[in-house]
């Protein structure tokens, strides 16, 4: 079996950069660090893992905390931070907090005695705690949803604008009463979404709507909505999972996308290009989300003490038919 000193001589460095660059250290050259990957790739070689663990009294192990595993969205953020955890060998264990705080809690207590190298977490609400990781002093990272009462690497999409954007998109199309169902008020996606309808749409409460995260509550929600008696011409959805609910009502009160009802929907799903008439979307980069939340976990790992870091990303709008006369 091939050793630590073997990977060492065939990059050309010392056991200790051989050591640091297969554990994620930042401190390693980029360069190196891949060097020494090939390295151990082209030799086979496997690093005793319950030595190492003890040793740094931790797993290679990334724990991966989000809202909703059956949501495309994070289902790409998944990957993102998978790939770059993957190249440094690091490990991801998924975990679905289905919005619960409780769930969520359960699985961060779950990372603490696992003893994980780090946490990357959606945070469901604000009932979110990360107290004990901080405690522990384990590396995290939050993703979508700021932590409430707690300055954390993150990294977030201006959706407030992109959500004003959208709104503008359809006014720009001649609608006239266009309604907005957004998420659970207090999650900062739902507030900060329907904060940008409200930016460009000055209207009353009779056009907007509330409800979880999912197919069923938007389902409510737009039968409600569609079933006034001066219904809207226009719906802003706040993420692909309500927008699956929205068409169930749509197609039970006979009415079509774009020809009765402009639609635009936050989130591209696969699918989405498939529908008649194809959605209009707000596309967020949420690969990219991924791989800068693994990028910011794996600098925490190797210093603790680093100021927190925000990055905001930009999301776009992708014009398709449901949102065109």
């Amino acid at each position: 079996m091939p050793t630590i000193s073997d990977v060492a001589a065939r990059a050309g460095v010392s056991t200790a950069t051989v050591s640091r660059a297969l554990n994620g250290k930042a401190t390693v050259d980029p360069e190196l660090a891949a060097r020494v990957r090939q390295a151990a790739t082209e030799l086979g070689y496997q690093p005793n893992g319950p030595a190492r663990n003890l040793r740094r009294q931790e797993a290679a192990v990334v724990a991966l905390i989000i809202s909703d595993v059956e949501n495309p969205f994070f289902t790409a953020i998944a990957r993102g931070v998978e790939d770059i955890a993957h190249e440094v060998g690091y490990s991801v264990v998924l975990c679905n907090s289905d919005e619960s705080a409780e769930k969520e809690n359960r699985y961060i207590d779950i990372a603490i005695q696992e003893r994980v190298a780090g946490v990357i977490l959606s945070p469901s609400g604000p009932a979110t705690s990360v107290t004990k990781l901080t405690e522990r002093g384990t590396a995290y990272v939050a993703i979508d949803r700021p932590l409430p009462d707690h300055a954390s690497d993150l990294v977030l999409v201006d959706t407030r604008l992109a959500a004003a954007e959208a709104t503008e998109h359809l006014v720009a199309q001649g609608y006239e009463r266009i309604g907005c169902l957004t998420g659970p008020a207090g999650v900062r996606t739902a507030d900060d979404r329907l904060a940008g309808y409200r930016d460009v749409v000055k209207t009353t409460k009779k056009l907007v709507r509330r409800s979880e995260y999912k197919a069923a509550g938007a389902h409510r929600a737009a039968v409600s909505l569609l079933s006034q008696p001066d219904p809207p011409d226009a719906l802003l959805v706040a993420n692909n999972a309500m927008v699956v609910g929205v068409l169930q009502a749509l197609r039970e009160l006979d009415l079509r996308p774009g020809r009765d009802v402009g639609l635009v929907a936050f989130d591209d799903a696969p699918w989405a290009e498939l529908l008649d008439p194809p959605l209009t979307v707000v596309a967020q980069p949420a690969y990219e989300i991924g791989t800068e939340a693994a990028r910011l976990l794996l600098a925490r790992i190797a210093d603790n003490t680093r100021p927190p870091t925000v990055t905001t990303l930009g999301a776009r709008l992708i014009e398709r038919a449901s949102s065109h006369r």
